[in-house]
């Protein structure tokens, strides 16, 4: 491999982990009661995840890859303490990841539901949205950078919170 390709497999690998991640930690910290060991299996998954990205196969979903991968490890984790009975059955842990990444659709049709919600909205709206979750802003901040009140801002900011909410159901009841 050279090292163009190399890069580019690892950006692959780091925006694939990047949304798969959550929902590994979920599973990890939902089967693992310490959360020491938890933290443990999840920097492990993640490792696993790296060595053996070569075995990924594209036609598959690569959250249900790595959790996957994260069930062996929780698995491993109370098969190496031994002395520790599985919290969970593996069917049980089955049943997880299966909820965890139907969950994962879910979220993921939320998201370009709110991608496509937000740009239907005004500019000024937009940019309120900016300054609030990008930038992190206080209704103060937001006034004073556009040069209204702070109530005014909180009033702005719930209606367009609420449109959005409103927005995101219609567009979650289309027909895909």
């Amino acid at each position: 491999m050279n090292d163009r390709s190399d890069t580019e497999t690892l950006e692959r690998l780091t925006r694939l982990w990047i949304e798969a991640e959550p929902a590994v930690r979920a599973f990890v910290f939902a089967s693992i009661s310490s959360f020491a060991d938890a933290e443990d299996v999840s920097q492990k998954v993640a490792l696993t995840v790296a060595r053996r990205f070569h075995e990924y196969d594209e036609n598959r979903s690569f959250q249900a890859w790595t959790l996957w991968l994260a069930k062996s490890r929780v698995i491993d984790h109370y098969r190496v303490k031994g002395r520790e009975k599985l919290v969970f059955s593996e069917p049980l842990l089955d049943q997880l990841v299966d909820s965890l990444v139907s969950r994962q659709k879910v979220q993921s049709d939320r998201g370009a539901a709110l991608e496509q919600c937000i740009e239907k909205l005004p500019d000024k709206s937009r940019r309120l949205l900016e300054l609030r979750y990008e930038d992190g802003a206080s209704a103060e901040e937001m006034a004073s950078i556009l040069e209204s009140t702070a109530g005014s801002v909180r009033v702005l900011l719930h209606r367009v919170r609420n449109l959005l909410g409103d927005c995101i159901q219609k567009e979650m009841r289309k027909p895909c």
